[in-house]
Order: C-alpha cells, then structure tokens, then sequence
C-alpha cells in the first residue's frame, strides 16, 4: 500500500493458477485436474460426449467394454467434479441425457491435442501393443457363494 490506496500488479501465470487452485501449487493442481480425467472410461467416456449430449443406451453401445454398473458409476464421478451434466425430463419412460459442461468443452482442444499426437507417434509408441494386450485378456468371473 501507498498513501492509503492498494496497487494491483498483474498476476503471473503461476500465481493466478495458485490462486484457482485455492493456494495450492501448480504441480498440485496438475495432479488434482489430472486424476478427475484418468481411469480406463471417463476420458472415452468425455470423448464420446465432445460433439453432442448423449443418452445413457447410446454411451453404452458407442463404448465398447464399459459396462451398465461402471458407465454409471462414472458418469456420476463426472457430473460431481462438474465436467457433466445429468438432464432428466418428465417423461414416461424417463428420458435422460448426458452433456459435457463448459468446463470439459474446454478440453476439447487438450483431447484434439493427444489425438493428433498419437496420430504423429502412434508408430514409434507402439499404441497398438496396448490394445492387443487388452484383446487377450481374460474377463474376471466371480463365483458364486
């Protein structure tokens, strides 16, 4: 302060993402934005919304492997950390929509990124050992008690 008024500088872009992050550092807030989108479903799950709202059928059949218990399990994950949004009209059946929130339209060009970067070194990654492997893999059958 001087002369009794308060001066504002501009922030720097560390201290503006320190701020959004309630004080934490830049590294943390990476850590915390990152583990809202990681898991096997919820970036295909943000994929498969990037264009249009979907309802929960069309989610299940354009995302081969999830099932019911873990697209809805997800989707709720999703609309909690408000990256989706869950509409349901009063109809008979009830009708319900999944859209993604301004905030996850605004990873769409962080998604554009990574598919454009894999399309570059898909071959030097070798992107399709991953899912070969995902191929073999057996499903988990639990018994019965």
């Amino acid at each position: 302060m001087t002369n009794g008024t308060s001066q504002s500088r501009p922030l720097s872009e560390s201290e503006e993402t320190t701020d959004l992050c309630g004080g934490a550092q830049p590294r943390v807030c990476f850590h915390a934005a990152l583990k809202l989108l990681t898991g096997k479903w919820k970036a295909e799950i943000l994929w498969t919304l990037r264009e249009d709202k979907r309802r929960f059928g069309e989610l299940m059949r354009a995302i081969p492997g999830i099932t019911q218990h873990m697209l809805t399990t997800q989707l709720r994950e999703l609309e909690r950390h408000g990256l989706v949004t869950r509409t349901v009209f009063p109809e008979v059946p009830p009708r319900v929509e999944y859209e993604l929130t301004q905030a996850a339209r605004d990873l769409r060009i962080v998604f554009e990124a990574i598919r454009h970067w894999s399309e570059t070194h898909g071959d030097s990654l070798n992107l399709q050992a991953d899912d070969a492997e995902d191929e073999d893999e057996e499903p988990v059958r639990r018994r019965r008690a």
